[in-house]
């Protein structure tokens, strides 16, 4: 079962790589198993911004990841990126 965001973020990832829809699961990791390179991950991030009117903290999660302070999959699995998502979308003030 996924979510709307979910389902949205597999559409960006599709319109901003060659990745096709079906290869997208929750457990699946945006980098080592799609084979989206950073530059387009950005892109995909940036998109993401756009579409839900927030600011996806890339840099913090990758220097946490970096730093031994998360696990990659926390952030680069696509279930839990949609979930953090959520979580940012939630936490938007009321009318930004």
């Amino acid at each position: 079962m996924t979510s709307p965001v979910f389902d949205r973020i597999v559409e960006i990832i599709a319109e901003n790589s060659d990745v096709a829809p079906e290869k997208m699961t929750p457990d699946a990791h945006v980098i080592n198993d799609l084979g989206i390179d950073s530059l387009d991950f950005l892109d995909i991030v940036f998109a993401i911004d756009k579409e839900f009117d927030i600011k996806v903290p890339v840099e913090a999660w990758t220097q946490e990841v970096n730093a031994g302070k998360a696990p990659a999959e926390q952030y680069f699995l696509l279930g839990n990126l949609a979930s953090r998502i959520e979580e940012l979308v939630a936490a938007k003030p009321a009318g930004a």
